[in-house]
């Protein structure tokens, strides 16, 4: 966790610097690009859960990375782009991962079951594929914009964690998937954006059950996101 909050820190101090730069770049420059650095967070819902399987504390996310520009049309509005970038999430819920031997078991904790912690933490690099409009011109840099696309994340880092007063475990789980692919669509004026990501497959492999029924959750995650020249 010390980790993003440098790495919040270094791209909030990005803002800053880039901005003026950003505006003298554009201005009289008609073959200007919108390379980005991007920063979001995000809430995380999780769709097609299980039956007595809910939500709990604040699932979030954080997301950081670059984006490559490449311009199809004379006037530079329309364009697709192509990123790299680091994504961690956090899900709390109720269903708890445990370790048993080789194989990992899971069972949905009830009401009367008191716990401080109980969640799946991924750790992507990521791929974003975007197609790009905007009303931007050489003169300015402020401009609204819909960004919308496929991302594709690869899991380097997969947790289940569990933690009340009488136990207290984490361990890496091979059962979250490890190739993740979403859409994305970001809408937004200037800096601030809306974020929003759907995953288009399941964030446990296949056959990964729950009493005798498959964990077919998928993220939702809407939020912010953060575009800086």
């Amino acid at each position: 966790m010390r980790c993003l909050v440098l790495l919040y820190i270094f791209f909030g101090f990005l803002v800053s610097c880039y901005a003026q730069v950003g505006q003298d770049t554009f201005a009289g420059n008609t073959d200007y690009l919108e390379d980005q650095f991007y920063i979001g967070i995000t809430y995380n819902f999780l769709l097609k859960k299980p039956i007595d399987v809910s939500q709990r504390n604040l699932s979030y996310g954080l997301q950081a990375g670059f984006i490559k520009d490449i311009p199809v049309n004379a006037d530079r509005t329309v364009a697709l782009g192509i990123g790299i970038g680091y994504n961690v999430n956090s899900y709390y819920s109720n269903l708890r991962a445990m370790e048993s031997g080789d194989d990992v078991v899971y069972d949905i904790l009830d009401g009367d079951t008191d716990f401080k912690r109980n969640k799946v933490e991924t750790h992507l690099i990521e791929v974003p594929l975007e197609f790009r409009w905007r009303n931007s011109t050489a003169a300015s840099y402020k401009f609204w914009r819909v960004y919308t696309g496929l991302r594709f994340g690869y899991v380097v880092g997969g947790r289940s964690k569990f933690v009340s007063d009488s136990a207290d475990f984490s361990f890496y789980n091979d059962d979250i998937r490890q190739f993740q692919y979403g859409l994305t669509f970001n809408f937004g004026y200037n800096t601030f954006n809306i974020h929003l990501y759907y995953a288009l497959n399941d964030l446990f492999n296949d056959d990964v059950l729950v009493n005798g029924t498959e964990i077919s959750m998928r993220p939702l995650r809407i939020g912010l996101i953060f575009y800086i020249l």
